[in-house]
């Protein structure tokens, strides 16, 4: 199974817009030139964004979207927030109620589950938008670089 990218693309989207600096606009086009997909996933998750109050956008000639914050003020947390990623990891629909293990694990992985999203929304909250843009300019994958 494939794992879910819309974070990553969104913390890509919102980096892009970082770039741009307060106040200007980016179209979609280029934005999706940069993440290497179609104009409408860019759309769609702009649109998310937009109704978690990260992102502002203007249609028209001079259109485009922009940072509703400065980068500074989003957390890798309000991001993973605006997303539907889903959890950590998605529970199995149907149980065997007959069988011990199958009448409880539902509830055994759920509380794990909310556990897990707790940690790592907490690690994500870390860590801010201005940190991923530095680290990006500053070509941040060094051996061992972790952001700041």
């Amino acid at each position: 199974m494939a794992a879910n990218s819309q974070f990553a693309i969104a913390v890509h989207i919102l980096t892009v817009l970082a770039k741009a600096g307060e106040g200007n606009n980016v179209k979609s086009d280029y934005i999706a030139a940069s993440v290497n997909t179609n104009p409408v996933v860019i759309r769609r998750l702009l649109g998310d964004l937009n109704q978690s109050k990260l992102v502002v956008s203007q249609t028209g000639a001079n259109g485009g979207t922009r940072l509703a914050k400065c980068p500074k003020e989003i957390n890798m947390a309000d991001i993973h927030k605006a997303i539907s990623c889903g959890k950590t990891f998605a529970l199995h629909r149907q149980t065997n109620d007959d069988c011990p293990i199958g009448k409880n694990i539902q509830c055994v992985l759920e509380k794990l589950q909310v556990e897990i999203n707790d940690v790592v929304e907490a690690k994500l909250a870390q860590f801010s938008l201005q940190s991923v843009l530095e680290a990006v300019e500053e070509v941040g994958c060094k051996k061992g670089k972790v952001l700041n």
